[in-house]
């Protein structure tokens, strides 16, 4: 897709998100969406279009650090709960509690006790989520092989990309199959009619952005709230022996 058509069309996705945002600030909506997927696979691009025209406020991307000494003692499932909407809220999950039945189980950082006692009691945390009252999105974006490779390549090749490089993601390249059977399994045990997965395919991201961002409307049961918009006053006269412009000794050059 041509960055052209990719631009108008998420124009006017980017127009009913805002809508949602109104609709959810309105209604008191609690709104959760997890992205998870291979590494590369496009997460953080499509949060970053999705929360480009809106509120942070309202939209929360939350992406946790390795949960530190204190939350390693804590239940699991703590640290992400403390993330949980309040009425009027959006939060983007770029990754997520999933994080157990992917690089936790591949690179050994949950014992085999810890990773069956999650996939055994997520699918009723989860109902418990809906029946609260929350809206729970769960999107996993799905990249192939030869194209993880290239944009890794491509990350190494590009200074601004340099910060998305990690021993841990490029290790997911050499472990392909071992993350491939990790995420089959955590697909068959937590993919249920109450909370399914909705798989992307991502080897294009233009289309994979626009995709998802339609899919993610189209679940959510939003409508067109009327806006009271302000209007702009008259300025106020200029006081008495005002003057334009501001006292400054220190002014930024104009180097454009």
């Amino acid at each position: 897709m041509k960055r052209k058509k990719f631009e108008s069309e998420l124009r006017k996705l980017q127009v009913e998100l805002v809508r949602l945002q109104t609709w959810a600030k309105a209604t008191g909506a609690r709104i959760i969406v997890i992205f998870e997927g291979r590494d590369t696979a496009g997460k953080g691009g499509v949060i970053s279009r999705i929360t480009q025209r809106v509120s942070p406020r309202v939209f929360r991307h939350v992406a946790l650090p390795a949960p530190t000494e204190r939350e390693k003692s804590q239940l699991y499932i703590q640290r992400y709960v403390a993330q949980f909407p309040a009425a009027g809220e959006i939060v983007l999950f770029d990754r997520s509690w999933y994080n157990r039945a992917g690089v936790e189980r591949v690179m050994g950082f949950c014992t085999d006790d810890e990773y069956e006692r999650f996939m055994r009691l997520v699918p009723s945390f989860e109902k418990e989520i809906v029946d609260n009252g929350i809206i729970l999105l769960k999107y996993f974006l799905d990249v192939s092989r030869d194209e993880q490779r290239r944009r890794f390549a491509d990350r190494i090749e590009d200074p601004m990309k340099h910060w998305k490089l990690s021993p841990m993601d490029t290790e997911s390249v050499r472990r392909w199959w071992d993350y491939t059977l990790a995420y089959q399994d955590m697909l068959r045990a937590t993919d249920t009619p109450a909370n399914p997965w909705f798989i992307v395919p991502s080897d294009d991201k233009r289309r994979a952005r626009l995709n998802l961002i339609t899919h993610m409307l189209s679940q959510i049961p939003y409508k067109k709230v009327k806006v009271e918009l302000p209007k702009v006053p008259k300025a106020e006269p200029r006081p008495k022996g005002a003057e334009d412009g501001l006292p400054a000794s220190h002014i930024v050059p104009a180097r454009y």
